[in-house]
C-alpha cells in the first residue's frame, strides 16, 4: 500500500513487521500490547514512525505519521480473514456470547456488546438503575470478572454507557 501511495515500502515493512511486537512482551510488562511494543521499540532505537506505529495501530492515539494509519488498515484486513486468530468460527461466537453473558449479568445492565472482535464490551445500563459513580465501579468489577472466569487473547476494554436524555418540543 505504501509504495502505491509513492511512500517508503521498506519503511512500511518494517513498522508492519514490529508493529505486534508488545504481545511478545506484555506478559512481564504492564499495559496493552500496543503501548508496550512501542515502548520496546523506543528503548531499542527504532525510529518515531516505526514506534507511533506500534502505539496506535488499534486507534489508542491519534495518527501522527501515514504508516501508522497503514499498519491499522493491514492489520484489520488480516484481523477480518477467517482462521486468522486460530480459532474456529464457533468457538469465536461462544468467547463473544459468554463476553456479553457475563456482562449481562451484572444488576442494572440493559444491553452488553462485544465489539472489536472481542476486544472490547460495550455495556449499556439503566440510568435510573445505575449512577454515574455505580457506573465507574460497574466498569472495574466486570473487568475483574473477565479476568478471573473467561479465557481470550490480549486485553479486553470494558465500556459503561450510562445515558439520559430529555426531549421536549416547542410548537
Amino acid at each position: 500500500m505504501a509504495e502505491q501511495l509513492g511512500l517508503d515500502g521498506t519503511l512500511a515493512r518494517r513498522c508492519g513487521f514490529l508493529h505486534d511486537i508488545g504481545k511478545a512482551a506484555d506478559h512481564e510488562m504492564e499495559g496493552g500490547h500496543p503501548a508496550v511494543g512501542a515502548e520496546l521499540l523506543k528503548r531499542y532505537g527504532e525510529g518515531p514512525e516505526v514506534v507511533h506505529a506500534a502505539a496506535g495501530h488499534h486507534d489508542d492515539i491519534r495518527p501522527e505519521y501515514i504508516y501508522t494509519v497503514l499498519v491499522a488498515a493491514a492489520d484489520a484486513v488480516s484481523a477480518a480473514r477467517p482462521g486468522a486468530r486460530r480459532e474456529t468460527l464457533e468457538k469465536y461466537v461462544r468467547r463473544l456470547e459468554e463476553l456479553e453473558a457475563l456482562a449481562c449479568g451484572f444488576p442494572g445492565v440493559d444491553h452488553a456488546f462485544a465489539v472489536q472482535a472481542g476486544r472490547e464490551i460495550r455495556i449499556i445500563v439503566d440510568s435510573s438503575r445505575v449512577n454515574d459513580r455505580q457506573a465507574a465501579r460497574m466498569s472495574r468489577d466486570i473487568a475483574g470478572a473477565i479476568e478471573q472466569t473467561l479465557t481470550y487473547p490480549g486485553e479486553i476494554r470494558v465500556t459503561v454507557l450510562r445515558e439520559t436524555r430529555n426531549v421536549e418540543y416547542a410548537r
